[in-house]
């Protein structure tokens, strides 16, 4: 079996930490339960492209069980848990092709290494494992019959390539599912987020002004977050629905150039390009922080801060100060990348279960729909959806009403008024 990881020797201490971590995954694991008596999955073969965590180490589990071949690498150069790369080769056999740190070259050299395993179901987290295939690895389409979207980022990416006409099979955005955006972004984004930040400054977060540049449901997970901490936050939007909806919620809501001149700690979180540019950097104060949780580290203009600064130093481990020639200093955590992945371990478990729960229910549906599926992007089935949350609400021990006879007639009818 073909591998790249940092270190084997890693791996008890990964098979631990993902033991841990599936404590907090039933849902995840009453499918593996089930896969492993069904075979549901039996001769297919997966290229999956995700953050490599101990979470992501239960899915690749499960879908094993249920018979697939795996070819795992990172979505991600700085997202990588060294010890449960190494736990999945050595205790699970699967093949990943993933090491924390590494450089551009190396990570995509390790998505064709994923993409050698001439997979039938592709599963991406941003969807470069997609584009590659879509561009220099064309021969290997014609094997694929679906794939899976983990992100906001990688679902407007498949979009634009559907709306192109480029996009060679149907995708299943799992980003859009409710038990997926509602929880994931929101409260695992809001949580991991935060953490990564006090984890790489150790610094209190109460008092300082927050600005949280965009709102959708992982910007809002963050400002729910930095709120609770103590922080006045102060939220940055270009549509006006989520700039009212955070006015609503009670943040303070202002123009970027305005908030670069105030904030103490800035977190992007658009998918977009270069939100945080050189007239902010140079609006703001010294010792601003600067970090990103959308998926690229596009976000920030990472190159416009070299060219402005005099001089760069690494304070401490994710923490870059760029010194600047009027004698101002500026934080960068994380090389501009996931911070919640890059200083920190990503969302906890107990979301992230029903995320892969989403994920791998998603490929057995397209395996079952082999070839009867458009190519374009489409939800979660909502029986999906649905499954996964009662099964959460099960787990944890929730029980819930129903509708009466009387109540679902009436819901189906139209005829009945006051």
């Amino acid at each position: 079996m073909s591998y790249d990881v940092k270190d084997l020797a890693l791996a008890e201490q990964g098979a631990l930490r993902m033991e841990w971590a599936d404590n907090e995954m039933p849902v995840l694991r009453l499918i593996r339960q089930r896969f492993e008596q069904q075979k549901p999955l039996q001769g297919v073969r997966i290229a999956a492209c995700l953050h490599v965590t101990t979470e992501t180490g239960n899915l690749m589990r499960t879908l094993k069980t249920g018979g697939a071949e795996i070819a795992l690498c990172a979505s991600n150069p700085l997202s990588t848990q060294d010890d449960l790369a190494a736990a999945l080769v050595k205790y699970e056999g699967i093949a990943v092709y993933a090491i924390k740190g590494e450089d551009k070259d190396t990570y995509y050299k390790h998505i064709h290494q994923a993409l050698d395993i001439q997979p039938h179901i592709t599963m991406d987290d941003g969807c470069d494992l997609v584009s590659v295939l879509h561009t220099d690895r064309r021969e290997g389409l014609s094997e694929v019959f679906g794939g899976t979207e983990e992100t906001t980022t990688g679902v407007i990416r498949l979009r634009a390539m559907a709306k192109e006409g480029a996009l060679q099979y149907p995708v299943i955005a799992v980003n859009d599912a409710y038990t997926k955006h509602l929880f994931d972004n929101r409260y695992g984004t809001g949580q991991s987020t935060l953490d990564a930040i006090m984890r790489a400054t150790n610094l209190l977060i109460a008092g300082r002004k927050v600005v949280v540049i965009g709102y959708g449901w992982c910007g809002r997970g963050v400002a729910m977050r930095a709120r609770g901490l103590g922080a006045h936050v102060i939220v940055c939007e270009v549509n006006p629905l989520k700039a009212l909806e955070a006015l609503m919620d009670g943040y303070e809501v202002m123009p970027l150039a305005n908030a670069a001149q105030v904030g103490d700690i800035f977190i992007t979180v658009t998918g977009n390009y270069h939100v945080l540019r050189e007239e902010h950097f140079r609006a703001m104060k010294s010792g601003a922080i600067v970090c990103n949780t959308g998926h690229f580290n596009v976000e920030i203009d990472i190159p416009a801060l070299e060219r402005m600064a005099t001089g760069k130093r690494t304070v401490r481990a994710f923490v870059d100060e760029y010194q600047l020639a009027d004698g101002r200093r500026l934080y960068l955590l994380g090389e501009g990348r996931l911070i919640n992945l890059a200083a920190a371990e990503g969302h906890p478990a107990a979301v992230m279960d029903m995320s892969f729960a989403n994920q791998a229910l998603s490929v057995e549906y397209l395996v079952q729909n082999r070839g009867k599926l458009p190519r374009e992007v489409f939800a979660v089935p909502a029986a999906i959806d649905a499954q996964v949350a009662q099964l959460k609400l099960q787990a944890l021990g929730v029980q819930i009403d129903a509708l009466t006879d009387e109540q679902a007639k009436y819901l189906d009818s139209w005829q009945e008024g006051t």
